[in-house]
């Protein structure tokens, strides 16, 4: 088996594990700014003593400084426009647009790193485009309806956009630079956007203890910090398109734990994603 391949099966278990986080977070009525603070500023801190601890060294450290900065913020760009757009225009359009940043960054790998598919690679990628749209209306299935106006399409645009910049970036992140120093000034970047718009983030019906919060959050960062570190991985060697494609489904891991432990129910258009996933993955492979 293909090492990239490995290390991208691997990262869409444990960032599909940590995104069920999310749902658990919400489940307790959490603060998901403070969630979101403990499960960065943990990634940062675990990855930053890593880095020393192996004793690793970084080439270009004003290289790995813009990387990470421009990482950190098309990153919360990209979450605060989609947030942003909710409010002007439904959820179940929002959502499904949103998720298509994913064939941005495949049409950038094709022509820019000029990646090789197969035929079952492209109908792999295919499908997981397809599984994205369906699961993120689904999901999307019980939002609350807004207003369609242009300003919501513009943040639905620029969502787009941002998101398909992070991860370019962490492609030449991966090819250019140490892996475990980006993770650690990355989250450093992203632990202080974090704190800095606590407030504008923070749900007016959120329990106000912060207990809950900080725990879940230390957890999604002990597992992000395995799963992001094999996405860099995956990266160095592995197309960015299908890397990507793989990526972009680790939510159906999501709805399988909340299926299992929170008895939600698998409609059509679950299971109809979930086999899609299955297939897409082993398309991909190749």
């Amino acid at each position: 088996m293909d090492h990239w391949y490995f290390f991208a099966t691997i990262a869409l278990l444990l960032l599909g594990v940590q995104r069920f986080l999310y749902k658990v977070s919400a489940e307790r009525q959490c603060n998901s700014a403070w969630t979101s603070f403990s499960f960065m500023g943990t990634v940062a801190f675990l990855s930053a003593v890593l880095f020393f601890a192996m004793d690793e060294t970084v080439q270009n450290i004003w290289f790995l400084l813009l990387i990470a900065l421009a990482n950190s913020v098309t990153f919360f760009i990209a979450t605060m426009s989609n947030m942003e757009a909710l409010k002007h225009i439904p959820a179940g359009i929002a959502y499904p647009i949103v998720r298509l940043n994913a064939a941005v960054v495949v049409i950038f790998a094709i022509f820019y790193f000029e990646d090789k598919l197969s035929l079952y690679q492209g109908l792999g990628i295919l499908l997981a485009m397809g599984t994205v749209v369906i699961l993120a209306r689904d999901a999307a299935g019980n939002g609350k309806s807004a207003g369609n106006t242009r300003l919501g399409f513009l943040f639905i645009g620029i969502a787009i956009l941002a998101g398909a910049l992070a991860t370019i970036s962490s492609k030449f992140a991966a090819l250019y630079s140490n892996k475990m120093a980006f993770m650690a000034v990355s989250y450093t970047f992203a632990t202080l956007f974090s704190f800095a718009f606590r407030k504008k983030a923070q749900s007016a019906h959120a329990n106000p203890q912060k207990g809950d919060a900080l725990l879940i959050g230390f957890f999604m960062g002990l597992i992000n910090l395995g799963g992001f570190y094999c996405y860099l991985k995956a990266l160095t060697t592995g197309p960015l398109s299908i890397v990507t494609s793989i990526m972009a489904m680790h939510f159906v891991i999501a709805i399988i734990l909340s299926t299992l432990i929170y008895k939600e129910k698998l409609n059509r258009w679950r299971i109809i994603g979930i086999f899609l996933t299955v297939t897409s993955v082993l398309l991909l492979r190749l």
